[in-house]
């Protein structure tokens, strides 16, 4: 979140992939780590380390074809790894805030919505006890444009997706915020913030 308002889209390459690709993302990104060592910048693999990821964790995955030519899953992980590293890497971070930036934010949109929602506060002691910046500006931002509809803003409960009213899926997570609530949910999302030496951490959302 920043002053000005920007907008992160899906990018149509990735968002159609199947299950198995994004599979073999993670394998790959918890075998080989996800950021480059000293430097804190996102890691892109090349195809070797790819190659050896999928060694070490015997999988069963070409990485080169016969040819020579890496194979369609290579590249499209190769042109993934690139793209979440730039991403990351050269517009997300510049735009993570530090305390100052978040009060400062925090403090002009709750001037000028004027919120009844829930704000509540961080889990810090003494001077660094202050509202919980991030959540605030999230749960301020849903009440202005909710127009009036219901959401649970802290329901420490499961998520449950129902059928003809009986629970299809129930998710195993706990999450932070559920619009309108927790049943049948159009919205739900997940929020991790840290400040005093570290960058806050934008909200995870699956909508």
């Amino acid at each position: 979140m920043s002053s000005g308002t920007t907008l992160l889209k899906p990018n149509t390459t990735f968002s159609n992939m199947p299950r198995s690709f994004w599979a073999t993302v993670r394998a790959v990104s918890q075998e080989i780590g996800y950021t480059i060592r000293g430097q804190n910048l996102v890691k892109a693999p090349t195809v070797l380390e790819i190659n050896r990821a999928f060694a070490s964790l015997n999988l069963n995955t070409h990485v080169v074809a016969e040819n020579g030519n890496p194979t369609r899953l290579t590249d499209d992980l190769i042109a993934y790894y690139g793209y979440r590293a730039d991403v990351l890497n050269n517009f997300v971070e510049s735009r993570l805030m530090d305390v100052n930036r978040a009060r400062v934010e925090f403090d002009k949109l709750h001037d000028s919505l004027k919120p009844s929602c829930p704000i509540p506060m961080n889990k810090q002691k003494g001077e660094k006890k202050a509202p919980a910046y991030l959540t605030g500006m999230i749960n301020m931002l849903i009440e202005a444009n909710a127009e009036g509809l219901p959401c649970d803003y802290d329901p420490r409960k499961l998520t449950t997706v129902t059928i003809d009213g009986a629970p299809l899926r129930t998710l195993a997570r706990r999450i932070d915020g559920a619009f309108p609530s927790v049943i049948n949910s159009t919205a739900i999302w997940e929020i991790k913030e840290y400040y005093y030496g570290h960058l806050a951490k934008l909200p995870a959302l699956w909508i």
